[in-house]
């Protein structure tokens, strides 16, 4: 087979053809890539740089940035573009230095990624670093990401204002679409990659994102139990919220597709978490009734404008919910949880495979990559390759993010199957 470029190669992928080689991403998106301290090992085994310092580009989740000497270096296939403003608000421009607190690792962080350290000693967020007001998020000492601090203002229930919760979705500013235009047109003029586009404002009922860690004073139903709590018992209100959020979506969409045209591959729309280890958080009635007409809608605009096939990411055991998900218009399943209940992957991809895209499920990264052995993180590598890329639709990339805490030698035995495969 002719060699494809990365690009090709995941065209390839995306159409259900089987490529020249096993396609790969790691970075391309906030649920496909690594820790900052894994990235700042990994960079220096294979690139060395001993006095390069890693940037934050995800700063809730304290994702380092795969830079494009160690994307080509590692083989990798996309690229991502993302919002001008990150998780709390800010943009990612004038970095400063950063220091890890569990293991003392030398980062850089945005300009206005400002911290205070509480009593215990674990650090403080503030929105959009501002410092005089409440703090939306801690890390722990020990830990290596943050965490949403609880704000719920208290609820009264005859004041609730749907309307309260759907301060964040507006119309993109010109600055916005820009800004998306300027990284499509740069990583399609400038490299060979598959283009990811992380689409904002489009993900009904993302819990990570109902505390709005980027808002200084969030109003609403904004506790992450409380949330799940009104979806039942607020059923009406959560449903407003969607319509309104689904409104301006489809005219954002209109607005996108027109500026970035076909030089996007792939679209990240959702990332409602819908599992469990042990099975769905809900029923697939309720899918359908509460979160399945505002995804449809949405992304049947988007294949009706476009040719970008669209991604959704949700966690955990949703193998009752995946023929909904198909109907729903969804292309691209992340990150296939292989270790919950009923997601066995022979069993997806011999159910799935011809409908769905699996990128993810390539390695475990609650037991095997962090905990076991480099020989058992070559092995399942190598085993969960040969099942998904069975006949083309598979993007190899891990269980949701590699954290920090993985021994480097696991994240060497990783890459190792990868080329070992690739030969």
């Amino acid at each position: 087979m002719p060699t494809l470029t990365s690009r090709q190669r995941l065209q390839a992928v995306l159409d259900h053809k089987i490529p020249d080689r096993l396609c790969v991403d790691f970075g391309a998106g906030g649920q496909t890539g690594m820790g900052v301290c894994a990235v700042h090992r990994l960079r220096q085994a294979v690139l060395g740089e001993p006095d390069y310092r890693v940037k934050v580009i995800e700063p809730y989740q304290m994702l380092g940035e795969i830079d494009e000497p160690l994307r080509l270096a590692l083989g990798l296939d996309v690229v991502g573009v993302h919002s001008r403003c990150n998780m709390f608000g800010f943009e990612n421009t004038g970095w400063k230095p950063f220091r890890m607190p569990a293991d003392g690792t030398e980062v850089l962080v945005p300009e206005r990624f400002n911290w205070m350290t509480d009593a215990k000693g674990d650090l403080l967020m503030y929105p959009q670093g501002d410092t005089t007001v409440p703090p939306c998020a801690k890390m722990p000492k020990h830990s290596w990401f943050w965490d949403s601090i609880r704000r719920q203002e208290p609820i009264v229930e005859e004041k609730l204002d749907w309307r309260d919760n759907c301060e964040e979705f507006g119309l993109l500013s010109e600055a916005d679409i820009a800004h998306f235009k300027r990284q499509v047109d740069w990583y399609y003029e400038n490299t060979d990659a598959g283009i990811y586009l992380t689409f904002p404002g489009l993900a009904f009922g993302d819990i990570a994102l109902v505390p709005a860690p980027w808002l200084k004073h969030p109003r609403g139903i904004r506790d992450v139990e409380e949330w799940y709590v009104s979806t039942i018992t607020r059923r009406d209100y959560v449903y407003k919220v969607f319509e309104y959020q689904c409104e301006i979506g489809l005219k954002n969409i209109e607005r996108l597709a027109a500026a970035l045209g076909d030089k996007v591959q792939v679209v990240f729309v959702s990332g409602t978490d819908f599992g469990t280890q042990r099975g769905p958080f809900i029923s697939p009635q309720m899918y359908r009734d509460l979160y399945k007409p505002f995804q449809k809608a949405v992304n049947d605009k988007i294949h009706k404008l476009t040719k970008w096939k669209i991604f959704i990411h949700s966690c955990g055991s949703i193998y009752p919910l995946i023929p909904d998900l198909i109907e729903a218009g969804f292309d691209v399943l992340n990150p296939v949880q292989c270790s919950a209940a009923d997601m066995d992957p022979a069993r997806l991809k011999n159910e799935f495979g011809d409908q769905l895209v699996f990128w993810g499920g390539g390695v475990d990264t609650q037991q095997t990559l962090p905990f076991g052995t480099p020989e058992e993180v070559y092995r399942q590598v190598r085993e969960r390759i040969d099942i998904f890329s069975r006949n083309g639709g598979y993007v190899f990339n891990s269980i949701h993010n590699v954290q920090s805490n993985v021994p480097t030698e696991n994240l060497l035995a990783m890459f190792l199957a990868i080329d070992d495969a690739r030969k």
